[in-house]
């Protein structure tokens, strides 16, 4: 039986980081499924999915604590594979306007009132040029189960908007 890991890792981005990370999951006998990468603020962050086989996992585990030091830090989880427990549809909800602090907190509070789960959220600010200041911009693949009425989500994601001064859409994934 197959043992799935998810890890955590932050460290001073450096060339050879990812590899380093690769060699001692492959040579202790688990196998690197999905991750997520990035570089932010001058550290390197990411989450990445493993599975191993039962026998192999305190292998894995002892690998992985070896790596971990001053400047590079891996949390180490065991995950869930259940399946969701309620029938969701998938949407893309997308944000953009003038960067303020409370954005991601105002729109993700809407979101969790009505149970609806993220996937996916990528934010990020670019200049603007023409107005000055910044520009934030935020995708999220979403979860909205069956039973959330999307005309409803979508209205007080609009009245959100208009009090943000952003503009919001919910589309359908692809």
């Amino acid at each position: 039986m197959a043992t799935s890991l998810v890890l955590t890792v932050l460290g001073d981005d450096k060339p050879g980081f990812v590899e380093t990370l690769a060699e001692a999951i492959t040579a202790n006998g688990a196998n690197w499924l999905e991750s997520r990468m990035t570089h932010l603020a001058g550290k390197f962050a990411g989450i990445v999915h493993i599975e191993a086989a039962e026998e192999k996992v305190d292998g894995v585990l002892n690998g992985l604590n070896a790596l971990s030091s001053g400047d590079l830090q891996i949390l180490v989880e065991r995950s869930r594979t259940e399946a969701p427990a309620v029938n969701f549809e998938e949407r893309v909800l997308e944000l953009v306007g003038s960067d303020h602090p409370g954005i991601v907190h105002d729109v993700t509070r809407i979101l969790a009132e009505r149970k609806v789960s993220i996937e996916d959220l990528n934010t990020g600010t670019d200049s603007a040029s023409m107005a000055g200041g910044k520009v934030f911009r935020a995708t999220a693949v979403i979860r909205v189960p069956d039973s959330v009425d999307l005309d409803s989500l979508r209205g007080d994601l609009e009245e959100l908007a208009n009090d943000l001064m952003v503009d919001i859409s919910l589309g359908v994934a692809n």
